[in-house]
């Protein structure tokens, strides 16, 4: 028989080691993610195309769920997708984009609700105004509807301006006028009052079409129409637009009483062709130069570097304006997978993101996240 003293002594020394495993484990924090880092400034956000949506690479959609905290379809609420004709719409895979968002704690932003591009065709053939406001209220009607209190905000019209600050010709507008733009955002407001209302452009710190736009939504303001913010794209490179230009766009727009979000967050590090400038995706052209596709199998680590410096210049203006800014989302999550790789020429290899094309986190990703870091010294 044992001696009860030692089984005392055996007795404390399990539950003394135990103890000790207990408060080693406590102490295992998970990984900062960027949705961490920047939990206090505005939400950080990831375009999400099909595959992610569903979740077909597990490693991935770790990597998503850690370091994002809002999400964007990338194009399955695009109206060809989403609405393909007057009276089907496809919601299987946005219904699994909100699933996604639920289980992980993200908000989402819904794109787009009237885009003149990768637009149904029933659209295009509407002549009759009457028609067209009964199309686009069914249209919006169907789709907010069916996400009230899901979805946290909608891109309501997408890209209606030119570059000079002048509304864009479409159909919407030749057929409604341009009042167009208020009759959208009130429709969805009408669907969900709770819902945020955003505009959302490229191009958007030139100063023409920066101009447009504050008059732009001077009027729809003028008019009672709720917007409650503007989302500048920002399909940038390494040296432009300068950071002055950035940072006098969130001001202007802030001015307005509403709130700015970065949006289509990319920055290319590979030259456009023939001073091309703007991000409309319609826009091709076809090149045989070497020099158009600079780096078709690796970015040297010098570019590695000015890509680093890029985000680190941009982030800092983001946070010394975080009062203003809502949200800042890439426009995808891997170089591998952004549209910039094959636009506007077609077999690019570009690198605009902060993971690399087997999800590694680049120079440019530890750039932001050392600028809290120091600024917690």
């Amino acid at each position: 028989m044992m001696n009860k003293k030692y089984f005392y002594s055996a007795l404390v020394l399990i539950l003394l080691m135990a103890t000790s495993c207990q408060k080693k484990e406590e102490k295992i924090v998970k990984p900062e993610g960027l949705r961490d880092v920047f939990k206090d400034n505005f939400l950080i956000g990831a375009a999400l195309n099909v595959n992610q949506i569903l979740e077909k690479d597990s490693v991935q959609s770790a990597l998503i769920a850690s370091e994002f905290n809002s999400v964007t379809p990338e194009n399955v609420m695009k109206s060809m997708l989403i609405h393909p004709q007057k009276d089907t719409f496809n919601f299987e895979i946005p219904d699994k984009l909100v699933a996604l968002a639920e289980k992980n704690d993200m908000h989402v932003q819904g794109h787009t609700l009237v885009w003149h591009s990768q637009l149904s065709p029933f659209f295009k053939e509407i002549t009759d105004s009457t028609e067209m406001v009964e199309v686009l209220t069914n249209h919006i009607n169907t789709i907010v509807g069916r996400y009230k209190g899901k979805i946290d905000a909608w891109d309501v019209v997408n890209e209606a301006l030119n570059d000079d600050g002048t509304l864009r010709k479409t159909v919407f507008l030749d057929v409604l006028g341009e009042d167009y733009l208020s009759l959208v955002f009130k429709i969805a407001e009408k669907v969900d009052p709770n819902v945020e209302l955003y505009y959302n452009d490229y191009s958007m710190t030139n100063p023409s079409k920066r101009a447009g736009a504050i008059k732009m939504i001077k009027r729809m303001q003028e008019l009672g129409t709720k917007v409650n913010g503007i989302g500048m794209q920002g399909h940038w490179d390494l040296d432009t637009p300068s950071l002055e230009e950035i940072e006098k766009s969130i001001v202007d727009y802030a001015d307005l009483g509403i709130k700015v979000a970065i949006t289509e967050l990319d920055v290319s590090v590979i030259p456009m062709p023939w001073d091309f400038t703007g991000a409309d995706v319609n826009v091709k052209f076809e090149s045989g130069d070497a020099t158009m596709n600079p780096y078709p199998n690796k970015l040297p680590d010098s570019i590695q570097v000015k890509l680093a410096n890029r985000y680190a210049d941009i982030f800092k203006l983001f946070l010394k304006h975080q009062d203003k800014i809502s949200r800042v989302t890439l426009w995808g999550v891997n170089d591998g997978e952004s549209w910039k790789n094959d636009w506007p020429i077609n077999g690019r290899t570009n690198y605009p993101l902060l993971f690399d094309r087997n999800n590694g986190k680049k120079k440019a990703y530890y750039s932001i996240v050392n600028l809290k870091a120091d600024s917690k010294e």
